[in-house]
Formats: structure tokens, sequence, C-alpha cells
């Protein structure tokens, strides 16, 4: 049962009460339809539907969905309904209004974090995964490794100005907030790009799609600790997943996707030597390749040492 109920195009799918943008290609491939899930917390499918997931519809069939809130989706009423286990329980219906029994998920930054969560849940539909960049709820990780970023790709003045706020005595929390605020365009590109002319493509992508981040759900996700980390959630977790990850990751890291696959059973670590937090963008054909190689494959997947 993996012949998709919608056609190619753009449909507004009602799910667990919200309207949601979803976009269909590639159903003549008549493949286990691959969903993209988006980062953020917040973000949209804009630049990727523009960049490699051009490439993926040329080889497969390709559903896109935005999430509550994000992008071209509709928002909830109540700005509280944006946990973990409710955006799970949209991947789910979106499932379930495909009319597939099976999915293969892709999963970037924020998005490889709902990857995880809903296969912890719903093992038995997902064929395979692929994570680039992928978060985790450890968010003091995630500010830390940022900071540091930050150190890396600054200069001068501001440098300084990092460098003594992250040697402050303030909560961790406050160091990062305190960061953000100060630094500008130019190192935040930085920070998610190692080539600039890529960085600059996806700006004008951003600024041309004209949609906006409201900060309403990262407010209730980072808000949010779960009683068990989802790094020992995932221990054992059997779903074939390759994990892909720029070399120059001062987002997310590479230390956290090579956590990740290390507690996976059937997971592989894939890293881009020429990419920062988006290898999608950056080396654009080595991950098409990757990712189609991936999924095609058949046995079982061995874990590469590291």
């Amino acid at each position: 049962m993996n012949q998709l109920m919608l056609q190619d195009g753009i449909h507004y799918l009602k799910i667990n009460g919200i309207m949601h943008w979803c976009k269909v290609a590639g159903t003549a491939h008549n493949t286990v339809p691959l969903i993209i899930v988006h980062g953020g917390p917040g973000g949209n499918h804009y630049v990727f539907e523009r960049t490699l997931g051009l490439k993926l519809e040329g080889n497969m069939t390709v559903v896109y969905y935005e999430q509550r809130g994000c992008g071209r989706s509709e928002a909830p009423q109540d700005d509280g309904e944006y946990s973990i286990n409710t955006l799970v329980e949209d991947l789910e219906e979106l499932r379930k209004q495909l009319h597939v029994e099976k999915i293969n998920l892709l999963g970037y930054s924020f998005g490889g974090q709902l990857c995880l969560e809903y296969a912890l849940k719903y093992s038995k539909n997902v064929e395979r995964m692929v994570l680039q960049a992928p978060s985790l709820d450890d968010f003091n990780d995630m500010y830390t490794v940022q900071i540091e970023g930050f150190l890396q790709v600054t200069k001068g003045e501001m440098k300084e100005q990092i460098l003594k706020i992250s040697k402050s005595k303030i909560a961790l929390k406050e160091k990062y907030n305190q960061v953000w605020s100060i630094v500008d365009t130019e190192n935040v590109d930085r920070l998610l790009f190692k080539n600039e002319e890529f960085a600059k493509l996806n700006r004008s992508l951003w600024e041309e799609s004209q949609l906006s981040n409201t900060g309403k759900m990262s407010k209730v996700i980072f808000g949010t600790k779960a009683s068990l980390p989802l790094i020992e959630r995932i221990k054992g977790l059997e779903i074939d997943t390759c994990v892909i990850v720029g070399a120059h990751d001062y987002n997310t890291g590479v230390g956290m996707s090579y956590r990740i696959t290390r507690q996976l059973k059937n997971g592989k670590l894939v890293i881009f030597e020429n990419s920062g937090h988006f290898p999608d963008i950056e080396e654009m054909d080595k991950v098409c390749e990757t990712i189609i190689e991936f999924l095609e494959q058949k046995g079982d997947i061995k874990v590469e040492p590291n």
C-alpha cells in the first residue's frame, strides 16, 4: 500500500484540527514516500524545496509538509499546542492521510530530533531515516556548541565581547541569549556556513520567501524537559539510519551527530568536509547521492567505525 492518494502539487490538509501546507512531488517514481521534516523549531521548507529537494524529486516520491504554526501552515489558537508529542501525532496523521503503510523520513536540524521522537513511537511505520545535523533535547549542549562556534568564526571586538560573556558567572542559557543578542548577520552566516556564497544564497531565499519564525514553537520546545533525555531513549533503535553532518557545523555540532549514531543499532555517520550546518546546500550533489544510495540499498546497515 504505497500508492499515494495525493497527486503532485500543493495541498492543504487538515491534520488534528490544523490546516497544514503540504507539497507532493515525484509520484511517478512510485517509491516509498520520503517525508521531509524541517528544522527550527519553527522553520519552513522554502529553501529546501528549491535546492536539494528538486534533486530528490527527480529520483523518488517526496512529501514536504510544514509543521503547525510554521511557514505556510495554520497556527493553533493556543500558543502552547506545540509539544513534541503533538508534532509526532501530526506527522502520524499525515502518514495516514497519505494512505501509505511505510514512509522514509528526512529530518534536518530540529527536524532530525522530531524524526527520532516519531521513530520511537511509530517505528513499524518507518522504512529508513536520514538525519541531517540532528539536534537533541540537551539544550545546554547546544548552547555550548553555538557559543564556542561563534568564538571560532568571529574576530576582533565581537570575539572579545563573546569571550567576556562566555567567561562570566551567569547561567549558560543567559550567556547564550546574550551572545545571540549581539551577533550580526555576517557572523550568523559564518556560524551556519563554511562558504560565504552559499550563505548569501540561503539568505536571499529566506528573504524571497517572506516567511518568518514566530518563536512560539521554540518557546514551548525549549521550555519543556523530558523525564528521560532523547539520547538515552534512542539507544538500540533498530531503524536503518544515515546521519549526515558538515565538518564545520557550529550549530548542532559534529559531536551531537556522532553520539546519536553511536546509540542507534543500525546507524551510520557521513561527514561532509566542506560544509557547515547545511551540507544539503553547500555539498548538494554529494548529499543527494548519499541519500539516494542509502534509501535504495538492501540489507542491514553496518555501523562505520569513526
